[in-house]
């Protein structure tokens, strides 16, 4: 028997990889950076940064590479390299600005929760008009703990206005995916080329896209 589909009053998004490309963008940022140091970026090291805050990505990467450099001067170099190649390699990922509209006529509140900090999220989101759309925006310094620790879904749900249950957590990350099944939100899992191998096993789909079938029913289908 199918279990019967939740009741959906809000949705959040995460930000990196599932609305916009930039996981990619750093992937490609990394290899330089990394390539300075005569290393190889590799899916092992992009797996342990993924979905953390920048300080906490960069303690995996050194710890992943036994590195001796410290990951605050690793995190300051390579976002002067991501920044350079933002300019010409930032794009929604497909679907985003219809989903967002199909939200936004069903009348649905809507967040976002990122891992990444708040300059950061209004430089990205100021590119594409995006910041009145999105009231409700968690970044890293909107909570103590970074994902995988619920904390920055629970506060979302709670500034939302619904039960966790009653939200739509849409993830692109294990570690994301995680945190949204640990505040029990509905999570949604958008795995992409780089996140393809991850444990989406607390999901509770997989989608092909945020313009999956099944994400649109669930738009669709949700209560004001």
């Amino acid at each position: 028997m199918t279990a019967p589909l939740p009741t959906i009053r809000a949705v959040c998004f995460d930000l990196d990889g599932l609305m916009f490309n930039t996981e990619h963008v750093f992937y490609e940022s990394a290899e330089v950076l990394l390539g300075r140091r005569d290393l190889a970026m590799s899916r092992g090291a992009m797996d342990a940064m993924l979905g953390r805050r920048p300080l906490e990505s960069f303690q995996a990467l050194v710890d992943f590479l036994n590195l001796t450099e410290k990951p605050a001067d690793l995190l300051a170099e390579s976002r002067v390299v991501f920044h350079e190649l933002l300019e010409t390699r930032l794009e929604p990922m497909p679907g985003l600005f219809e989903l967002l509209d199909l939200i936004e006529a069903r009348g649905l509140p809507k967040g976002v929760a990122t891992s990444s900090p708040r300059d950061y999220l209004e430089n990205v989101f100021g590119r594409f008009e995006l910041l009145p759309r999105f009231p409700v925006a968690l970044t890293a310094e909107s909570v103590t703990l970074g994902k995988p620790n619920p904390e920055i879904y629970l506060k979302a749900a709670q500034q939302l206005g619904v039960a966790p249950a009653e939200m739509l957590v849409l993830e692109d990350t294990q570690t994301g995916t995680r945190a949204g099944a640990a505040a029990g939100a509905f999570v949604v899992s958008v795995p992409h080329e780089h996140t393809s191998t991850h444990d989406f096993s607390q999901a509770s789909y997989i989608a092909t896209g945020l313009n999956d079938p099944f994400v649109i029913g669930l738009v669709e289908n949700a209560v004001r």
